[in-house]
């Protein structure tokens, strides 16, 4: 089964009509047929986007419930030591916390394709492995 990492952007662009990428974003989300992770990082920042959008909280929740995206919390000691160091790293770029969230999934699942709009970041970013990350809205349709 086909497995996607899920950033903010894409989130806040699939929830809000307005937003310039929503078409984009929920052609991607509508006809994918795989599973979807993130992290609560993830999850709270999208919150913060959503919360002055018309239902935007409850349309959050209802994206979780509805598409059963998996969301893994990283915020135990050796879960933030890791991100502040992945942090510390990629700090010119920056990475944020939710970033680093989604880096340290990708190597916990071993999943390296990412629906997220920060191509400059995880064009970047690499897994411990040096595992690159795909970018979702950049592949094809076809390869969607």
């Amino acid at each position: 089964m086909r497995t996607w990492l899920l950033d903010t952007g894409p989130i806040v662009a699939y929830l809000d009509a307005s937003e310039p990428d929503h078409r984009r974003v929920a052609a991607r989300l509508d006809a994918f047929k795989g599973q979807l992770y993130t992290t609560s990082a993830v999850i709270t920042e999208a919150m913060h986007f959503v919360a002055g959008v018309r239902k935007g909280p409850s349309l959050l929740a209802e994206l979780v419930a509805d598409s059963g995206l998996q969301v893994l919390d990283f915020s135990s000691a050796i879960w933030l030591a890791e991100a502040a160091q992945r942090m510390e790293k990629y700090a010119d770029l920056p990475m944020d916390f939710a970033d680093a969230t989604l880096v340290l999934l990708g190597e916990h699942i071993d999943v390296f394709e990412v629906l997220t709009f920060d191509r400059r970041g995880f064009s970047a970013f690499r897994s411990s492995r040096g595992k690159h990350f795909s970018m979702v809205l950049d592949l094809p349709d076809s390869k969607a």
